[in-house]
């Protein structure tokens, strides 16, 4: 995942492969860095280049050789790239939290930048530090060179799986690792947990058809996965550009129902297309309005 501050951030998804393809496994370091020089290829030269990138994934992320090609791509291609990651809470990290004196941690912050509220103890629901300087030898182990790792924590949930250290203290743990040197640490996680925006595209792709393929041939999967990216994107573009409140987040499945499936005719008169949508229909007024947005679009000068 490629974002470019101020610019809609695009995915890239790798078409099916053979049962029998050779090579490693999904999911490996190499796949990483093969989608990730898709996505930055994907970004316009003006903005490629002259502007921040920032690579955020889960813990699938943390590994060395994917960091250090990220942080290779400075040297190489001269692209301010930077990236935020999910990090393996492993024993050395407990001890490193273990060792964090309360004054270190400071409030969380939610995705509008509020404070998170305080619980009935005095102490934040979430806070965050920064366990960097209680982990020497990060460089020397093969991390990139002034990768910092931040924590954050926060009162588990009923029914959240927590380990023997989470429930000894009654807090749960997650760990970032960027190598953004400056800016709070309440803001550099809330950054990296906008993350999870790209699980709802995934499941977003996965109700327009990538869900459930269709047949035993390779090669009618591969065109229904282009065509089921094809509805995401234009479902995604939709919501963007031409519906608001509710709709605008809905889920491609209620997004269908309400919308998508709208009975309605299409007339000719005047000179003019029309369509014509039954008043009653709950979401006549938004599907009305969407239309009306679209014809204002002006199309693209053909040059």
């Amino acid at each position: 995942m490629s974002r470019v501050p101020g610019k809609r951030a695009r995915t890239v998804l790798r078409g099916p492969r053979r049962g029998n393809a050779p090579g490693l496994p999904d999911n490996t370091a190499d796949d990483h860095i093969q989608v990730t020089d898709e996505a930055i290829a994907q970004i316009p030269d003006a903005d490629r280049h002259g502007r921040p990138i920032l690579v955020r994934s889960d813990g699938a992320g943390a590994t060395k050789q994917w960091l250090n090609h990220l942080r290779s791509l400075r040297d190489r291609q001269g692209l301010e790239v930077s990236f935020s990651v999910g990090f393996t809470v492993t024993n050395q990290v407990k001890d490193a939290i273990g060792m964090l004196p309360r004054s270190a941690w400071t409030v969380a912050v939610d995705a509008d930048g509020d404070p998170r509220p305080i619980d009935d103890t005095g102490s934040p629901v979430a806070s965050v530090a920064e366990l960097t300087g209680l982990l020497p030898g990060l460089t020397d182990a093969g991390w990139p060179e002034g990768m910092r790792v931040l924590v954050r924590r926060e009162r588990p949930h009923p029914g959240a799986q927590i380990s023997l250290m989470e429930a000894h203290d009654g807090w749960r743990y997650q760990c970032v690792a960027t190598d953004t040197p400056t800016g709070q640490l309440a803001f550099l996680e809330a950054r990296h947990r906008a993350h999870a925006h790209v699980e709802d595209r995934v499941k977003a792709v996965k109700q327009t058809g990538m869900g459930r393929f269709p047949s035993r041939e390779f090669a009618i999967n591969a065109v229904w996965l282009q065509l089921a990216i094809t509805a995401a994107d234009l479902i995604a573009w939709t919501q963007t550009i031409l519906l608001d409140d509710g709709l605008a987040h809905a889920e491609p499945k209620k997004l269908r129902y309400r919308l998508l499936h709208t009975a309605a005719r299409i007339v000719h008169g005047q000179r003019r297309t029309m369509i014509k949508i039954d008043a009653d229909w709950p979401w006549a007024v938004q599907l009305a309005a969407a239309f009306n947005r679209l014809a204002e679009i002006r199309p693209p000068l053909l040059v």
